[in-house]
């Protein structure tokens, strides 16, 4: 089924019922017992897979290569990328980032992405195929930056790189406005984080886009406990041991790491999409909530039975690629 456009008001879902609205009221049309064969049998695979290496690990560079090789191998390339990899100065020291772009691009706006990886794993190249056909279908040049990871660097360093990964679009000549911020998992929620930085200094985004975003480090989130045993790739009970490598010396309610105890003033609009088994989800529902309260255009989807940040099997699965053609109709719809 092709993906609809959104409405702004309230990212308003018309069509494509295997996930739901903004406000949790289901569409019209297929549910989720007509999800497509390759996601079932991929969601089976991770379960047995990486649900099963995730329930025991507590070497963060095994999980590393683990992350990188499964990208490798999993992540399809997409026809007439362009990736130009570049040095410049983040927080404390030199740090690395890809622009990536697809066929031909707009050079007044510009996607700035943060990779996810539970703030320990993850880099640019694991996610630049994703990134790549979010830029072929936006006709948008997107930066990609590294940010230090926990343990070796706690929080609040990655949010320092992504303020500097942002501070160098600026610095590059871009306005703020001409910036859309987007990530996925950790990077999703660190994406939220920058958010309410940007806010609060007056530098809104041109918009904001939220793939299963990490927000609370408390995990407090009632679907940690509902979608324990549901949940494709991370048992629920793990989540106060990847807590002490990534905090630091932060306590876990510090917006600078949990963006939904973070205020956002005069934010502008904001999609998220999570899974509705997934343990993550209950961050996506929260978040949407708060951004609501205080008057921001937040949109919420959510697709019942999909893997964590599923889009990344872009290629594979139908619903990834439907996925990213809604956050890509998101962002036309911006202007």
């Amino acid at each position: 089924m092709a993906p609809t456009p959104l409405r702004r008001s309230g990212m308003r879902l018309r069509q494509n019922a295997h996930i739901k609205t903004a406000d949790g009221m289901a569409a019209t049309g297929p549910n989720s017992t007509q999800m497509s064969w390759q996601l079932r049998l991929i969601g089976g695979l991770l379960r047995r897979g990486v649900r099963a290496r995730l329930q025991h690990a507590t070497d963060p560079q095994l999980v590393r290569r683990h992350f990188a090789r499964a990208a490798r191998l999993w992540c399809r390339t997409v026809p007439h990328t362009h990736v130009l990899p570049v040095q410049y100065m983040a927080a404390t020291a030199p740090a690395s980032a890809l622009w990536i772009g697809a066929s031909l691009v707009h050079a007044d706006r510009v996607l700035l992405y943060l990779h996810g990886g539970g703030y320990i794993a993850g880099s640019p190249q694991t996610h630049m195929h994703m990134v790549a056909r979010l830029a072929r279908m936006t006709g948008m040049r997107a930066f990609v930056p590294s940010y230090r990871l926990a343990p070796e660097c706690p929080a609040p360093a990655a949010l320092q790189d992504a303020r500097a990964a942002f501070d160098h679009l600026l610095a590059k000549g871009y306005r703020p406005d001409q910036v859309v911020l987007g990530g996925d998992s950790a990077g999703g929620g660190l994406a939220l984080s920058l958010l309410a930085e940007l806010c609060q200094a007056g530098l809104q985004p041109a918009a904001v886009f939220a793939i299963a975003p990490f927000c609370d480090l408390t995990f407090s989130g009632l679907s940690v406990q509902e979608n324990a045993e549901r949940d494709h790739m991370f048992p629920g009970d793990r989540g106060p041991f990847l807590a002490r490598l990534v905090l630091g010396d932060l306590v876990p309610e510090d917006p600078r790491i949990s963006p939904l105890f973070a205020e956002f003033p005069n934010c502008p609009p904001v999609l998220m999409q999570v899974s509705e088994s997934e343990i993550l989800r209950d961050d996506s529902r929260r978040m949407a909530e708060k951004l609501r309260a205080t008057g921001a255009d937040a949109g919420l989807q959510e697709w019942p039975e999909a893997p964590h940040v599923w889009h990344i099997l872009d290629g594979w699965v139908p619903e990834a690629r439907q996925a990213l053609r809604q956050i890509a109709d998101f962002i036309a719809a911006q202007g």
